[in-house]
């Protein structure tokens, strides 16, 4: 009996211990997704004034991945100069995230960068349990773990691809023209708020047709490269995807714009305006 009572004892203190350990554990968020899903692919084209100047892609794979026990879009953004710019400054890059589905922040991010003769490789792994980012940073010539750095990050953290399929999520009949949206992020080794101004709801004609947009403007720190207030503004579709449709930066340099080639496998049709 009393070996019985033992066994008994340590059994409620197991499971006594276990709950009270899940109940310690920060549940995920659940965003509410209507937007955007697997197999969604997105082309764009970018050009300075008439001059086509590049190509970029924007590509939610057909797998679902599985990363910290958590199911994810893989989604990768590719771009690389085109013609003339491609003889003087040629780039292949690629930047992706691995989203999760349910929560839509991020739980690995990694860019590999090629411009001109600039190289940069790094991997960076979210832990959205203790708000922490491990940056690994690899080698510029054989791609190998060369250090890793911890840095200390705000909760529910987007980085620089996870952010903008964030944004798609957003109900934007909630916010007002002049109301300042923020996402907390992490990028290039900082911690920063993504903030970004609405602006409101304008028609914008594309290549896929003409159709009625949400215009955000990402507010800038002061700098030497963009000009002015509003300097850069993003088009979204005003309907459940929100396809980014256009993207317009006025830089000293002159206006760099990007804009929607194809959209293929949206989640909802897009809503085209006479």
């Amino acid at each position: 009996m009393r070996i019985f009572k033992i066994i008994s004892s340590v059994v409620v203190c197991i499971l006594i211990s276990a709950f009270t350990w899940q109940n310690d554990i920060r549940p995920f968020r659940d965003v509410n997704n209507v937007s955007f899903t697997s197999g969604e692919t997105l082309m764009f084209k970018v050009h300075v004034g008439p001059v086509n100047a590049g190509t970029s892609t924007m590509r939610i794979s057909d797998t679902i991945y599985e990363i910290n026990n958590r199911p994810c879009y893989k989604i990768a953004v590719e771009g690389k100069t085109t013609g003339f710019f491609d003889l003087f400054l040629r780039v292949r890059d690629e930047w992706g995230t691995f989203l999760d589905t349910t929560a839509i922040i991020p739980h690995r991010f990694y860019r590999n960068i090629e411009e001109g003769k600039y190289r940069k490789y790094e991997v960076v792994d979210f832990d959205h349990r203790e708000d922490t980012a491990l940056v690994s940073k690899l080698d510029k010539k054989t791609r190998r773990l060369k250090e890793q750095v911890p840095f200390k990050i705000e909760n529910n953290s987007q980085d620089l691809v996870s952010g903008y399929y964030f944004i798609r999520t957003l109900d934007y009949q909630n916010y007002h023209e002049g109301d300042t949206i923020n996402v907390p992020a992490f990028f290039d080794d900082e911690t920063y708020n993504f903030s970004m101004r609405y602006l409101g709801i304008e028609p914008v004609k594309t290549k896929l047709g003409k159709i009625d947009a949400l215009v955000l403007s990402p507010i800038m720190p002061e700098n030497s490269i963009f000009d002015g207030e509003d300097a850069v503004q993003v088009w979204l579709s005003n309907d459940q995807n929100k396809v980014p449709l256009k993207v317009k930066a006025k830089m000293w340099v002159g206006s760099v714009e990007i804009d929607i080639l194809e959209a293929m496998n949206l989640r909802s049709p897009l809503a085209y305006v006479d």
